[in-house]
């Protein structure tokens, strides 16, 4: 935006003065064409003058030619007196062309010849053996003399205009540019999940107008959001209840063995619904992080036991050093608990699967999340859709994965190969700062 505006301002600007300096120039062209010939006019006329007397009585040839000489010199038009009988006196001049002729009627005019310059011609009245004429030439050079110096004047000023008016439109620029960038920072802010962003309103009336709506945007969303969590918080809070029916009965059972795993059921239930209901109330100000290398390890540690009862070899990949990524601890568990839930349900007992963290390849440099295994692959050369599945599952869990990579605004990749399946979660970078969560506890 602030080069287009810069563009826009020199091109106006180069449009504008050209329109005023090109008839400038003409017209300086013009101005020291007429003035050198009202010099030289004004020149001859003195010569005329002051021969007229000389040239009445014989014997003043020399007078003349001291008259002429004195008024020729260097770099100044050339002076010639052409008597009546041909002869020239000073610079070698024309002696009996038309426009000559026709000064000797007593016409005192200038004359263009097609070779260029200008010609004055005065005739000099009185002589005694008929009319002379004074001639002043000037040279193309002569006639326009000073003319370079006003052009280069004259560019100076529109230089200096176009520097002048690039000067104003780039300040103009830069504070339409600057209001704009922290408009949309702004924005960025609130589709990062800070609902507390607000914009300042500045610029121009229209820019102003966009920070107002989009305060009042995010307000509203802020509302809607924080009504959300609390439906979602009481829905969840309602479950409590059949749960403690659910736990009377199971204490009701004959079989203590049965009860107690019912019970532990409805306990790690239980857990679920606190989750809910945290989460649910859980305020979305701060930008969510997680240590994906502490969870990969945290989680394959918490499936290994299931793991070895299935014969399945195992491998876990992870660096020594925090790999973060912008995704809340709990979602990241629930992707990872989907993606190893998934090979542990649909693949046949004793086949290997490993745990890969790394880093994604550029541009970005953020993290990589695989799991692969070593089983039949997916049904087709990529995963089900939400909600289908071709293992009569619910097609969820890919989707958890899915939406925890999408949503921080990373990529879902799922692949087929000849040594099994794989799915691969690539994450953003995470900006400098702040302290990653610690992994939760294990749950059922």
């Amino acid at each position: 935006m602030r080069r287009s505006l810069l563009l826009l301002t020199a091109a106006t600007t180069a449009l504008v003065l050209t329109a005023l300096l090109v008839p400038l120039t003409l017209l300086t062209r013009t101005h020291a064409a007429d003035r050198t010939t009202a010099e030289a006019t004004a020149r001859a006329q003195w010569v005329a003058h002051a021969l007229g007397p000389a040239l009445a009585t014989a014997g003043e040839r020399e007078t003349a030619e001291q008259t002429v000489e004195s008024v020729n010199g260097k770099d100044l038009p050339a002076t010639s007196l052409i008597l009546a009988d041909g002869t020239v006196i000073g610079p070698r001049a024309h002696q009996e062309t038309a426009p000559v002729r026709l000064a000797r009627t007593g016409r005192a005019f200038t004359y263009e010849p097609e070779s260029g310059g200008r010609l004055v011609l005065v005739p000099v009245q009185g002589a005694k053996n008929g009319t002379a004429v004074v001639q002043v030439t000037l040279t193309e050079r002569q006639l326009y003399a000073g003319t370079l110096a006003s052009w280069l004047v004259l560019a100076g000023i529109g230089v200096g205009l176009v520097l002048l008016g690039l000067l104003l439109a780039d300040r103009l620029g830069a504070r339409l540019v600057g209001a704009t960038r922290r408009l949309a920072r702004t924005a960025d802010r609130l589709a990062a999940g800070d609902l507390t962003a607000r914009a300042t309103p500045e610029g121009p009336p229209e820019l102003r107008l966009v920070a107002g709506e989009l305060n009042r945007l995010a307000a509203r969303i802020d509302t809607l959001l924080a009504a959300e969590r609390e439906n979602a918080a009481d829905l969840a809070h309602r479950l409590r209840t059949p749960l403690a029916a659910l736990r009377l009965d199971a204490e009701t059972l004959r079989d203590p063995d049965e009860a107690h795993r019912i019970a532990a059921d409805v306990t790690a239930l239980e857990h679920s619904v606190d989750d809910v209901i945290r989460k649910a109330r859980r305020p979305l100000r701060e930008a969510p992080r997680a240590d994906l290398a502490a969870v990969a390890r945290e989680r394959a540690a918490f499936w290994q036991p299931l793991a070895e009862d299935q014969n399945r070899a195992t491998r876990t990949t992870t660096p020594d050093r925090q790999v973060l990524v912008p995704v809340p601890e709990d979602e990241l568990v629930a992707a990872l608990d989907a993606l190893i839930g998934n090979v542990l349900d649909h693949t046949p007992q004793g086949t290997a699967f490993s745990i890969e963290v790394g880093t994604a390849p550029a541009p970005g440099r953020g993290a990589k999340l695989t799991v692969a295994d070593e089983g039949p692959g997916f049904p087709g050369a990529t995963a089900s859709g939400r909600g289908t599945s071709g293992a009569g599952s619910t097609g969820l869990g890919l989707d958890i994965a899915r939406r925890t990579a999408e949503e921080a605004g990373g990529r879902f990749e799922t692949a087929s190969t000849p040594e099994g399946a794989r799915v691969t979660l690539t994450f953003p970078p995470v900006p400098a700062g702040g302290t990653p969560s610690a992994p939760s506890a294990p749950s059922g």
